[in-house]
């Protein structure tokens, strides 16, 4: 938890990360983290501050920033972190990366330290959404350690005979790009290609 006061070290790993192991998964390091993952820029820690792999002046986002980081870089092809409210998706946006949250129970949370227990789940970053399924495929699992914890059912879209798909847009006097015409112009593609 990026705390010295409160660290220990653990008896066995969390039920993720062995099932993870137990498929031949190598583990590197454990990565900093914003103290008690509570904080969406990555720099409250007594052990350093990860940065953006971009630019070291900036921050790296999210209190999973140390996993992110690491697998920007290279030096993993896939980390784990924790997201209650960004701390998984903030990072991997901030170091152009796949940051994916479970549906709350689709990975087991014995034996990670929630931030908040309703809301919290290990994250995946990869470089690929390829890869992120990959390792939510082995890492998934119905464990009755945890009261959260659920089998995975797959479902189609639940809106009848006519599935369609749907999505919002800003108004455009809502819109502010600050400048950033590439932004801008990105913005307007990706609605174009979903209409």
């Amino acid at each position: 938890a990026a705390c010295p006061a409160f660290a220990y070290l653990p008896q066995r790993s969390a039920e993720a990360v062995r099932r993870l192991e137990a498929a031949g998964a190598v583990w590197i390091a454990k990565t900093n983290l914003d103290q008690f993952a509570t904080g969406l820029v990555g720099a409250r820690s007594p052990y350093g501050r990860p940065a953006s792999v971009f630019d070291a002046a900036r921050i790296s986002g999210g209190s999973s920033s140390g996993s992110a980081v690491l697998t920007a870089r290279g030096d993993v092809p896939f980390a784990l972190g924790t997201d209650t409210a960004g701390s998984g998706r903030v990072p991997a946006a901030f170091n152009n990366l796949i940051g994916h949250k479970p549906t709350l129970g689709l990975l087991s949370a014995t034996g990670m330290l929630p931030a908040c227990r309703s809301l919290d789940t290990m994250s995946v970053f990869a470089l690929s959404a390829e890869d992120a399924q990959r390792v939510l495929a082995v890492a998934a699992g119905f464990d009755e350690a945890d009261a959260f914890s659920r089998k995975a059912e797959p479902h189609g879209f639940d809106f009848g005979a006519a599935p369609r798909f749907r999505f919002g847009v800003p108004r455009a006097a809502d819109l502010e790009y600050f400048g950033n015409s590439e932004g801008e112009r990105l913005f307007r593609e990706a609605v174009q290609s979903l209409g």
